[in-house]
């Protein structure tokens, strides 16, 4: 934990509670802050003294220094949660976690990577690269660990943190000494408005940086493009653009899997070698990581190494079990059909498991990866929208529940006996109508993929 001296003996109001507001409520409190915290949800509630509890509707919103909002309660759109209104009403400054963090830790570089998809492999990638190369370092923020729930690091360390457009909407003094964007597609189009809105906030990532600060931007989008485009004419030196699928001179190019540098004739990396980071959406994640490390002091060979020893993402095309051949792919995190479209293209004979809580635009951008599926089982709300979308182009079927899909998919693999078949979860979708999130929902696959593994052995065995 980070405590918060800077707050000492202030009142810092704290509304949600989930990881990182609950996080954020105590490292205020460590460092001597009068924390008045509070969720809607009582169960939350109950993970704090009640002498750090108080209800904002009844709070006098005069005596508050700062409001402190989890990144899942709306700020601007569909319309600003009732907390935030208080609070603007009284002047208070409504901010987030990581505008904590950055205060606490000064002196210690920040890697901040933003993008709609990706972020979570590529934050855990420079994590992982810094560390096997000796390099002090935490990874955190909107993937796994909080970032005030972090260790403190000395002036040579590094945090890594993953920002979401939410995060990044809380946080605005937000400085990174190393900042990646990746891409930019429809998303969170709820929460903040328009194209228009949440491409302005990815790219506030760079806003706070210097001239000796580092931008990474994959510009293989149109508003990346514009966003490199603008940044090159700020004039920003230290400008390291990606790009997959064809070779720059004035950018980290992957070519048929090979990693070039700008203005290098041969290839500085084979990223067909790392077992973990297949398919072109990967090689933007480790070429984004290569000119993040590269740009942090690593060294070619160090980087290599790291990726060599890079053990995968939780959630993201992670293979959980094999059974008779046919494997169970896990990519859980895929809540949007460009995510998905990421899994769908690095198999063939897929037995396709989507559904949830749909987003704008549904799978129907997904369409060119249907004569990969042998056929589709569709769980959550979306079951219907995707059905109508997949009638007439690929086989499907309304399970329902995920375990129920699991079963039928693994049945029609079994029967059908394809080499290379796989049950691949990938829903192109949120997940909260059926769990309480992405991760719930890889765990839920998981675990019933090992006991589908398990059965299938007893019954070889007998």
């Amino acid at each position: 934990m980070i405590p918060l001296t800077r707050h000492t003996g202030r009142r810092v109001a704290v509304f949600g509670l989930a990881r990182s507001g609950l996080a954020a409520a105590q490292a205020l409190a460590a460092g001597g802050a009068q924390v008045l915290a509070w969720d809607d949800k009582a169960e939350r509630r109950a993970t704090l003294p009640a002498s750090q509890l108080a209800d904002p509707a009844a709070l006098d919103w005069r005596s508050v220094e700062l409001l402190v909002l989890s990144p899942g309660v709306p700020l601007t759109h569909p319309e600003p949660h009732p907390v935030v209104r208080r609070a603007r009403a009284a002047g208070v400054p409504v901010v987030g976690d990581i505008e904590l963090l950055l205060p606490a830790v000064a002196g210690a570089r920040i890697v901040g990577v933003t993008g709609t998809n990706g972020k979570s492999t590529t934050t855990a990638l420079i994590g992982h690269l810094l560390k096997s190369a000796g390099r002090p370092c935490e990874v955190g923020g909107n993937i796994g660990t909080p970032a005030l729930a972090l260790e403190p690091l000395g002036a040579d360390g590094a945090y890594v943190l993953e920002l979401s457009s939410y995060q990044i909407d809380l946080t605005p003094s937000l400085h990174c000494d190393v900042a990646v964007l990746l891409n930019i597609t429809p998303d969170h189009l709820d929460r903040h408005g328009d194209m228009t809105n949440y491409t302005a906030i990815k790219s506030r990532i760079f806003a706070g940086q210097g001239e000796d600060d580092c931008a990474v931007i994959g510009i293989d989008d149109a508003p990346c493009q514009s966003i490199a485009a603008r940044l090159e004419r700020k004039g920003r030196s230290r400008l390291r653009k990606v790009t997959v699928g064809r070779r720059a001179a004035d950018a980290v190019s992957v070519l048929d899997g090979l990693l070039y540098e700008p203005g290098e004739e041969g290839p500085a990396l084979d990223l067909r070698r790392y077992r973990t980071l297949p398919g072109a959406h990967n090689w933007q994640n480790a070429a984004a990581a290569y000119a993040a490390c590269r740009a942090l002091g690593l060294s070619a060979a160090e980087i290599d190494a790291g990726m060599a020893s890079f053990p995968g993402l939780a959630h993201r095309m992670e293979q959980v079990a094999e059974v008779a051949g046919i494997a169970f792919v896990n990519d859980s995190k895929a809540t949007n059909a460009d995510a998905a479209a990421r899994a769908l293209a690095c198999y063939g004979d897929i037995y396709w498991i989507a559904g949830g809580v749909p987003k704008a635009g549904g799978i129907e951008r997904l369409r060119p990866f249907f004569p990969r599926l042998r056929k589709a089982f569709l769980i959550g709300a979306a079951a219907e929208e995707f059905a109508r979308t997949l009638k007439g182009a690929a086989e499907y079927t309304i399970s329902g529940s995920l375990e129920r899909a699991m079963e039928e998919a693994y049945a029609a693999a079994r029967r059908e006996q394809h080499p290379g078949a796989v049950v691949l979860l990938s829903p192109a979708a949120a997940s909260f109508d059926q769990f309480a999130d992405y991760e719930a929902r890889g765990r839920a696959f998981r675990e019933q993929a090992r006991r589908i593994a398990a059965r299938a052995g007893a019954e070889a065995a007998t």
